[in-house]
This record gives structure tokens, sequence and C-alpha cells, in this order.
């Protein structure tokens, strides 16, 4: 799948991974509106890090243009 036909899937509230990465990523996931501190946090994508935990996540260009996205449960 491209990223263009999984963002829909994320912002329903699914996980995603590109097959290609092969390593320690788990999944990506879309984090919505929230707060902390009193102020209003933006939406962000989380991946989780096998090992490592959550980190934000900000795709590339390739990450952009690959065609190797899948859903995961």
């Amino acid at each position: 799948m491209t990223f263009e036909e999984v963002l829909p899937r994320l912002k329903a509230g699914e996980k995603v991974i590109r097959s290609g990465w092969g390593g320690a990523e788990l999944y990506v996931k879309l984090v919505g509106t929230g707060e902390h501190d009193g102020k209003t946090l933006n939406p962000y994508f989380l991946i989780d890090v096998k090992g490592e935990g959550y980190t934000m996540f900000t795709p590339t260009v390739c990450d952009l243009l690959a065609e190797d996205w899948e859903v995961i449960e």
C-alpha cells in the first residue's frame, strides 16, 4: 500500500508498518489532539520500537513514496 492509502487507516486508529523496514520497528500510529501542562497537543505520529518504546515519527520522503505499507493488528 502507499502512504496515501494507509493515511485514512491511521486516522481511523489503525496501526501500520513498512514491510521493507524489517527491523525493530513494530508499528506506527497516529495520536490525536490532547493536552499537556494545560496546553493543546496537536496530532502526531508515534512509532513503537522493540526494546526502546515509543518515539515521535516523521515520515521521510522515502516513507511517503514507498509502496510497502501494510496495516497490522
